[in-house]
Protein backbone atom coordinates (compact mmCIF):
# COMPACT_ATOMS: atom_id res chain seq x y z
CA UNK A 1 0.00 0.00 0.00
CA UNK A 2 1.52 3.42 -0.76
CA UNK A 3 2.01 5.55 1.67
CA UNK A 4 0.47 9.07 2.36
CA UNK A 5 0.93 12.13 4.52
CA UNK A 6 -1.93 11.31 6.47
CA UNK A 7 -0.48 7.86 7.31
CA UNK A 8 2.68 8.65 7.96
CA UNK A 9 0.76 11.77 10.20
CA UNK A 10 -0.80 9.49 12.22
CA UNK A 11 2.17 7.11 12.76
CA UNK A 12 4.40 10.02 14.44
CA UNK A 13 1.52 10.95 16.23
CA UNK A 14 1.19 7.59 17.76
CA UNK A 15 4.88 7.31 18.12
CA UNK A 16 5.09 10.76 19.84
CA UNK A 17 2.37 9.77 22.46
CA UNK A 18 3.56 6.76 23.51
CA UNK A 19 7.23 8.28 23.95
CA UNK A 20 5.10 11.11 26.12
CA UNK A 21 3.40 8.50 28.22
CA UNK A 22 7.27 6.84 28.62
CA UNK A 23 8.24 9.64 29.96
CA UNK A 24 5.65 10.82 32.61
CA UNK A 25 6.33 7.07 33.87
CA UNK A 26 9.74 6.92 34.20
CA UNK A 27 10.26 9.45 36.78
CA UNK A 28 7.88 7.76 38.82
CA UNK A 29 9.27 3.70 38.46
CA UNK A 30 12.58 5.51 39.22
CA UNK A 31 11.54 6.71 42.40
CA UNK A 32 9.00 4.27 43.43
CA UNK A 33 9.11 4.42 47.01
CA UNK A 34 9.51 1.48 49.36
CA UNK A 35 6.72 1.54 51.81
CA UNK A 36 7.21 -0.75 54.87
CA UNK A 37 6.04 -1.31 58.93
CA UNK A 38 7.60 -2.00 62.04
CA UNK A 39 6.29 -2.92 65.04
CA UNK A 40 7.94 -1.92 68.63
CA UNK A 41 6.72 -1.88 72.39
CA UNK A 42 8.33 0.88 74.42
CA UNK A 43 6.48 1.45 77.14
CA UNK A 44 3.57 4.09 76.96
CA UNK A 45 2.43 3.86 73.24
CA UNK A 46 1.51 7.32 73.53
CA UNK A 47 5.37 8.34 73.62
CA UNK A 48 6.71 6.38 71.11
CA UNK A 49 3.98 7.56 68.70
CA UNK A 50 4.69 11.24 69.88
CA UNK A 51 8.77 10.20 68.99
CA UNK A 52 8.72 8.59 65.89
CA UNK A 53 5.97 10.66 64.04
CA UNK A 54 8.86 13.35 63.91
CA UNK A 55 10.98 11.37 62.00
CA UNK A 56 12.07 11.92 58.33
CA UNK A 57 10.71 8.98 56.34
CA UNK A 58 7.75 8.11 58.83
CA UNK A 59 4.33 7.97 57.40
CA UNK A 60 2.07 7.20 59.92
CA UNK A 61 2.55 5.76 63.28
CA UNK A 62 -0.36 4.06 65.15
CA UNK A 63 -0.58 2.71 68.65
CA UNK A 64 -1.98 -1.01 69.56
CA UNK A 65 -1.11 -4.14 71.03
CA UNK A 66 0.66 -6.76 69.90
CA UNK A 67 2.09 -10.48 71.38
CA UNK A 68 -0.43 -12.03 73.44
CA UNK A 69 -3.31 -14.58 72.87
CA UNK A 70 -6.59 -12.62 73.25
CA UNK A 71 -8.11 -11.80 69.96
CA UNK A 72 -9.13 -7.83 69.29
CA UNK A 73 -7.92 -6.76 73.02
CA UNK A 74 -8.96 -3.24 74.08
CA UNK A 75 -6.81 -0.60 76.54
CA UNK A 76 -8.35 -1.76 79.62
CA UNK A 77 -7.91 -5.10 79.31
CA UNK A 78 -4.30 -4.97 78.13
CA UNK A 79 -3.15 -2.81 80.94
CA UNK A 80 -5.02 -5.20 83.68
CA UNK A 81 -2.80 -8.14 82.58
CA UNK A 82 -3.60 -11.59 81.58
CA UNK A 83 -3.68 -11.04 77.94
CA UNK A 84 -0.18 -11.13 76.85
CA UNK A 85 -0.29 -8.18 75.21
CA UNK A 86 2.58 -4.89 75.04
CA UNK A 87 1.42 -1.84 74.25
CA UNK A 88 3.22 -1.21 70.72
CA UNK A 89 2.99 0.61 67.45
CA UNK A 90 3.13 0.47 63.82
CA UNK A 91 5.14 2.30 62.17
CA UNK A 92 4.67 3.41 58.23
CA UNK A 93 8.04 4.55 57.10
CA UNK A 94 9.71 4.89 53.39
CA UNK A 95 12.68 2.68 53.75
CA UNK A 96 14.31 4.84 50.55
CA UNK A 97 14.59 7.36 53.29
CA UNK A 98 14.69 5.35 56.80
CA UNK A 99 16.22 2.22 56.50
CA UNK A 100 15.27 -0.46 59.05
CA UNK A 101 18.66 -0.31 60.90
CA UNK A 102 18.17 3.59 61.27
CA UNK A 103 14.93 3.24 62.78
CA UNK A 104 15.93 0.09 65.32
CA UNK A 105 19.18 2.52 66.07
CA UNK A 106 16.59 5.55 66.93
CA UNK A 107 14.12 2.79 69.01
CA UNK A 108 16.91 1.83 70.89
CA UNK A 109 17.79 4.95 71.71
CA UNK A 110 14.14 6.48 73.32
CA UNK A 111 13.38 4.14 75.30
CA UNK A 112 15.42 2.29 78.84
CA UNK A 113 16.36 -1.50 77.36
CA UNK A 114 18.07 -2.07 80.42
CA UNK A 115 14.65 -2.28 81.85
CA UNK A 116 12.70 -5.59 82.36
CA UNK A 117 9.84 -4.58 84.61
CA UNK A 118 8.18 -1.68 82.37
CA UNK A 119 9.43 1.60 81.37
CA UNK A 120 9.76 4.43 84.10
CA UNK A 121 6.89 4.96 85.94
CA UNK A 122 4.88 2.59 83.97
CA UNK A 123 5.74 -1.18 85.44
CA UNK A 124 4.30 -4.35 84.33
CA UNK A 125 4.72 -6.90 81.41
CA UNK A 126 2.21 -4.68 79.38
CA UNK A 127 4.54 -2.01 79.46
CA UNK A 128 7.85 -4.13 78.74
CA UNK A 129 10.14 -3.73 76.01
CA UNK A 130 10.35 -5.43 72.39
CA UNK A 131 11.30 -5.40 68.62
CA UNK A 132 8.85 -7.38 66.32
CA UNK A 133 10.57 -8.70 63.02
CA UNK A 134 8.74 -10.33 60.11
CA UNK A 135 12.02 -11.49 58.44
CA UNK A 136 15.17 -13.05 58.96
CA UNK A 137 17.10 -10.21 57.96
CA UNK A 138 15.07 -7.96 60.40
CA UNK A 139 16.07 -9.88 63.07
CA UNK A 140 19.62 -9.79 61.95
CA UNK A 141 19.59 -6.28 61.68
CA UNK A 142 17.64 -6.35 65.17
CA UNK A 143 20.32 -8.10 66.77
CA UNK A 144 23.44 -6.41 65.60
CA UNK A 145 22.05 -2.84 66.45
CA UNK A 146 21.83 -4.25 70.68
CA UNK A 147 24.85 -5.93 70.19
CA UNK A 148 26.12 -2.08 68.94
CA UNK A 149 23.97 -0.39 72.12
CA UNK A 150 25.26 -3.04 74.65
CA UNK A 151 29.07 -1.53 73.23
CA UNK A 152 27.97 1.75 73.59
CA UNK A 153 26.49 1.74 77.27
CA UNK A 154 28.52 -1.17 78.54
CA UNK A 155 24.95 -2.95 80.03
CA UNK A 156 23.09 -5.75 79.41
CA UNK A 157 20.15 -4.94 77.37
CA UNK A 158 17.37 -6.73 77.53
CA UNK A 159 14.71 -5.85 74.80
CA UNK A 160 14.14 -8.58 73.16
CA UNK A 161 13.36 -9.52 69.22
CA UNK A 162 10.45 -11.05 69.08
CA UNK A 163 8.51 -12.71 65.84
CA UNK A 164 5.71 -10.31 64.25
CA UNK A 165 2.63 -10.66 65.86
CA UNK A 166 -0.57 -9.90 64.96
CA UNK A 167 -0.75 -5.77 65.69
CA UNK A 168 -4.23 -4.72 66.81
CA UNK A 169 -5.11 -0.94 66.85
CA UNK A 170 -5.99 0.96 70.35
CA UNK A 171 -9.18 2.51 70.50
CA UNK A 172 -9.35 6.28 68.91
CA UNK A 173 -9.02 7.85 72.32
CA UNK A 174 -4.86 6.92 72.45
CA UNK A 175 -4.58 8.10 68.51
CA UNK A 176 -2.67 11.13 68.45
CA UNK A 177 -3.21 11.49 72.33
CA UNK A 178 -0.11 13.95 72.15
CA UNK A 179 -1.46 16.54 70.12
CA UNK A 180 -5.10 16.14 70.69
CA UNK A 181 -7.23 19.09 71.23
CA UNK A 182 -9.57 17.21 73.32
CA UNK A 183 -10.63 18.58 77.02
CA UNK A 184 -10.44 15.23 79.45
CA UNK A 185 -10.54 15.48 82.90
CA UNK A 186 -7.12 14.73 84.93
CA UNK A 187 -5.94 14.64 88.49
CA UNK A 188 -5.09 18.16 87.75
CA UNK A 189 -8.51 19.06 86.34
CA UNK A 190 -9.72 19.57 83.31
CA UNK A 191 -7.19 19.75 80.68
CA UNK A 192 -6.46 19.15 76.78
CA UNK A 193 -4.87 15.96 76.10
CA UNK A 194 -2.00 17.48 74.43
CA UNK A 195 -1.19 18.97 78.08
CA UNK A 196 -2.16 16.32 80.01
CA UNK A 197 0.28 14.46 77.92
CA UNK A 198 3.15 16.73 78.59
CA UNK A 199 2.39 16.46 82.32
CA UNK A 200 2.07 12.51 82.10
CA UNK A 201 5.63 12.53 80.25
CA UNK A 202 7.70 14.43 82.75
CA UNK A 203 6.30 13.03 85.38
CA UNK A 204 6.89 9.77 84.15
CA UNK A 205 10.59 10.78 84.35
CA UNK A 206 10.94 9.39 80.79
CA UNK A 207 13.09 11.82 78.77
CA UNK A 208 15.59 12.20 82.30
CA UNK A 209 16.11 8.26 82.47
CA UNK A 210 16.61 8.30 78.76
CA UNK A 211 18.86 11.14 78.60
CA UNK A 212 20.90 9.42 81.75
CA UNK A 213 21.22 6.73 79.57
CA UNK A 214 22.10 7.62 76.40
CA UNK A 215 23.15 11.25 76.63
CA UNK A 216 23.98 12.95 73.50
CA UNK A 217 22.96 9.98 71.79
CA UNK A 218 19.02 10.34 72.85
CA UNK A 219 17.41 11.82 69.96
CA UNK A 220 14.03 12.79 71.33
CA UNK A 221 14.95 14.50 74.23
CA UNK A 222 14.60 18.14 73.89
Amino acid sequence: MPRTPFRDGVKIAALTAAILVALALAPHRAHAQDIRTAVVAGGCFWCVEADFERVAGVREVVSGFAGGTVPNPDYRQVVSGGTGHLEVVEITYDADVLSYAQLVDLFLRSIDPTDAGGQFCDRGESYTTAIFVETAEERRIAEQAIASAEAEIGRDIVTPVRDAATFYPAEDYHQDYYRSEDIILTRFGPRRKSVAYDLYRDACGRDARVAEIWGPDAPFVN
